[in-house]
């Protein structure tokens, strides 16, 4: 079964992100447990908590289709030793929130090298960074989201996702979430039958579906392999329906939660859906 929703506010506090899944029909959804571009926030109240909880279930989703991000401030691959610690600090505040509210995942993009160390030194960095966040927490997933690539970004390549994976010490506490922009704008081609056939045995190849834990589900405004982020609403950009269409039927894709990061939010309910029909379609 596919479990689709969109990233969802958490404006006024946490508890109101299942809420306003529900409005738009969702199973699945994503949320900011505090202010994305702060290092740190106060702690969340008990009372927030649990209303989260009680929201969660109210509106019949389970959390092992909620799928935090965490801060775009935090580089887990930063040069820089106090940006590092900084960064290391607050990853950790944000897998603990997690902790605190029943949830089982985190997502984050692993980072960039500033053009100021190797790629090998920043992904080391990235993993050693996650084993710190997991050598203090129990129970959620650190959750590596491919880039497209842009600027110094590392982590657009399969075969970092890869190299990461293999330095972090707790492989079952360790998973990916694909972007199909970022993927599509890194350099596979998953708009045509055989690219979409060749992306995706690659990487069972180089990472393993078995570390799978989450889609990005974007279309995208910028062309193949252009390293370029820029996502597009569903069917209206250079993906196209024929790939979502091939995408929800792929069984591949079951069972993990189908995130939304679309930019038009008054198509989401209807984004839901029209994806929901063609998966039950088979």
């Amino acid at each position: 079964m596919k479990y689709i929703g969109p990233h969802v506010s958490a404006s006024g506090g946490v508890e109101n992100a299942p809420l306003n899944a529900m409005q738009v029909g969702a199973t699945a959804f994503a949320l900011f447990t505090k202010n994305q571009r702060q290092w740190f926030s106060a702690p969340l109240s008990e009372k927030s908590v649990v209303a989260f909880k009680e929201n969660l279930e109210k509106s019949g989703i389970s959390a092992d289709y909620v799928l935090p991000h965490d801060s775009y401030l935090i580089n887990l691959g930063s040069p820089d030793a106090e940006g590092l610690e900084k960064s290391q600090n607050s990853f950790l505040e944000e897998m603990q929130r997690c902790e605190q509210l029943g949830l089982k995942m985190l997502n984050f993009h692993p980072g960039s090298h500033l053009k100021k160390i190797s790629l090998e030194a920043c992904l080391t960095l990235v993993a050693e960074s996650i084993n710190f966040a997991l050598d203090k927490t129990n129970g959620v997933t650190a959750v590596i989201e491919n880039t497209a690539g842009q600027g110094s970004n590392v982590g657009f390549s399969f075969q970092h996702l890869a190299y990461i994976i293999d330095k972090v010490e707790d492989k079952s506490r360790v998973g990916v979430c694909l972007d199909t922009c970022h993927t599509y704008s890194a350099g596979y081609d998953l708009k045509t039958e055989s690219g979409y056939k060749a992306a995706f045995e690659e990487f069972e190849e180089t990472v393993g579906f078995r570390y799978l834990r989450a889609i990005h589900l974007n279309d995208t405004k910028k062309d193949l392999g252009s390293r370029v982020d820029r996502h597009d609403s569903i069917g209206k950009g250079l993906l196209g329906m024929e790939f979502f269409e091939r995408f929800m039927k792929d069984p591949r894709f079951d069972n993990m939660p189908l995130i939304l990061e679309t930019p038009d939010e008054t198509l989401w309910a209807e984004e839901i859906k029209m994806l929901q029909g063609i998966a039950k379609s088979l």
